[in-house]
């Protein structure tokens, strides 16, 4: 399967974004589905997660109450809404997909990576 992260972009603190990740090849109704952020200089870290199951999504502590995850099916999208938006945010934003519905805050769970989407939050 393959990804596509869009949606980045430049915004100004306390402003807000929404991520898209578009599968192609295969259906994210397959797949557990989750956000990671890498900003220069430090290591890739998790930002959200949908199971397979998607009864409850995951959150990292950092982005809780801010960032909503949620899927469209139809349109086979996964979405990253950000509110809210610090600083400290700024980061290219990758969207992943994995077979396996645990361990979704790691990332060797994921079997499929996009290229990513750079946002920056002005301050």
């Amino acid at each position: 399967v393959q990804l596509g992260e869009s949606g980045g972009g430049l915004v100004q603190a306390g402003g807000s974004l929404r991520l898209s990740c578009a599968a192609s090849g295969r259906s994210f109704s397959s797949f557990s589905v989750g956000w990671f952020r890498q900003a220069p200089g430090k290591e890739r870290e998790f930002v959200a997660a949908i199971p397979l199951s998607g009864v409850v999504t995951y959150y990292a502590s950092s982005v809780k109450g801010r960032f909503t995850s949620s899927r469209d099916g139809a349109k086979n999208t996964v979405y990253l809404q950000m509110n809210s938006l610090k600083s400290e945010d700024t980061a290219v934003y990758l969207c992943a997909a994995a077979r396996k519905s645990y361990g979704l805050e790691y990332r060797p769970t994921y079997d499929y990576w996009g290229q990513g989407t750079q946002v920056t939050v002005s301050s």
